[in-house]
């Protein structure tokens, strides 16, 4: 399980969620996109009618459906969708007196005995709220989408903060993924030099590849699809397949790391 996060909006968290997904389904994965997000963005832009959801993710976390009942399928095979409506707005206060309610994501996948999915991506709010911090300590591992402007380790540290606490006291399992520079534009002398500060001061923990300001990747969410289907030949297509084999190559290391 990877939350995509970065409390920070218009990063491209959705983008990479939706098209990451879309990457990893392509090559045989099963995947399910858990949209956190009460905007439901993901939803929608994965071809979810606001009109067609009877259940969403607000109905799972306060246990009133199951994860079953919540997945949609899509239009992309082998790509699922949990959605979110604006209910999900309330879910701090519905669970402000539950002891248990940073775990609720956590207790239902995990006490599963076989998650048939080979990948969960959790977009998650642009907020360290109850939200986020349920998809961290449900989750392996957290994917940090950080646009390359000038703010762009602005609320970064905050971030990683919150990631070591939750390995320290709640999920030992949980790691920083990888962080993927977004909107990069390459005419841009800014974004070069974002790019190095960023590498000089994480290194590894930055994946080789940078996701392109691209028009063709803006333009797919009004269509409803992802930009893997809108134009697969795009530039911010190709970079998220590349993202997506970058990925699959850090899972197999850690899991041999693991070993």
């Amino acid at each position: 399980m990877i939350s995509v996060a970065n409390q920070k909006g218009g990063v491209g968290k959705t983008t990479t969620a939706i098209n990451l997904g879309t990457a990893l389904a392509a090559v045989k994965n099963r995947v399910l996109i858990v949209d956190l997000d009460a905007q439901g963005n993901a939803s929608t832009g994965l071809g979810v009618s606001k009109e067609d959801i009877e259940l969403s993710t607000y109905d799972l976390i306060v246990g009133k459906a199951s994860l079953e009942e919540v997945v949609q399928k899509t239009k992309i095979p082998s790509l699922f969708i949990a959605p979110s409506t604006t209910d999900l707005s309330s879910v701090d206060v519905d669970l402000v007196n539950d002891s248990r309610r940073v775990m609720k994501l956590s207790e239902l996948f995990h006490s599963k005995e076989k998650i048939e999915y080979d990948f969960v991506i959790i977009d998650c709010p642009p907020s360290l709220n109850l939200l986020t911090v349920n998809a961290m300590v449900a989750s392996n591992s957290v994917l940090v989408p950080l646009q390359t402007e000038f703010f762009a380790l602005e609320g970064l540290s905050q971030l990683l903060l919150t990631v070591r606490d939750i390995r320290a006291k709640i999920n030992k399992n949980l790691k920083i993924h990888g962080i993927v520079l977004t909107m990069y534009d390459k005419r841009n002398k800014l974004s070069e030099q974002i790019e190095s500060d960023v590498r000089d001061n994480l290194g590894a923990l930055v994946y080789d590849t940078v996701i392109p300001r691209n028009v063709r990747l803006s333009e797919a969410p009004s269509f409803s699809m992802p930009a893997l289907i809108y134009d697969h030949k795009c530039t911010g297509a190709i970079a998220y397949q590349r993202l997506a084999a970058e990925l699959l190559k850090r899972e197999y290391d850690f899991k041999r790391q693991s070993k």
